[in-house]
């Protein structure tokens, strides 16, 4: 089993989160927060950490929603921080808070995500 590929730019971040999506790869959707990310969920609840935002991935995921990969929009970066963000269809923006990471990689600290499915 290969470890799943990192994000080398915030950019990689959207792009990764939408092929383990279509995979319906739970764990590697996980692998894309640090370990004390926090998810902002449908209704404005908040996952905590690595393992509550793969069970909810996972729940999302069985649901078998319709994925439409939206446009990436150029990350805003100061020093090891960056804002990324997608344009969805129908014009909904989501928006997330990345970090830098020792080796180098970018892992989501803040997400909030729109998850509907129609």
């Amino acid at each position: 089993m290969t470890a799943p590929e990192k994000a080398r730019t915030p950019e990689d971040l959207a792009r990764l989160w939408f092929e383990h999506a279509t995979a319906r790869d739970a764990d590697g959707l996980a692998s894309l927060y640090e370990a004390a990310a926090v998810l902002e969920l449908p209704g404005g609840e908040l996952a905590g950490g690595r393992a509550a935002i793969r069970a909810y991935y996972a729940g999302f995921l069985a649901s078998e929603p319709a994925l439409v990969r939206g446009r990436t929009r150029k990350a805003v970066r100061k020093g090891n921080l960056a804002l990324t963000s997608t344009r969805l269809e129908g014009g909904t923006v989501s928006a997330e808070v990345a970090r830098r990471q020792p080796d180098g990689a970018w892992l989501w600290v803040l997400d909030a995500p729109d998850l509907t499915t129609g």
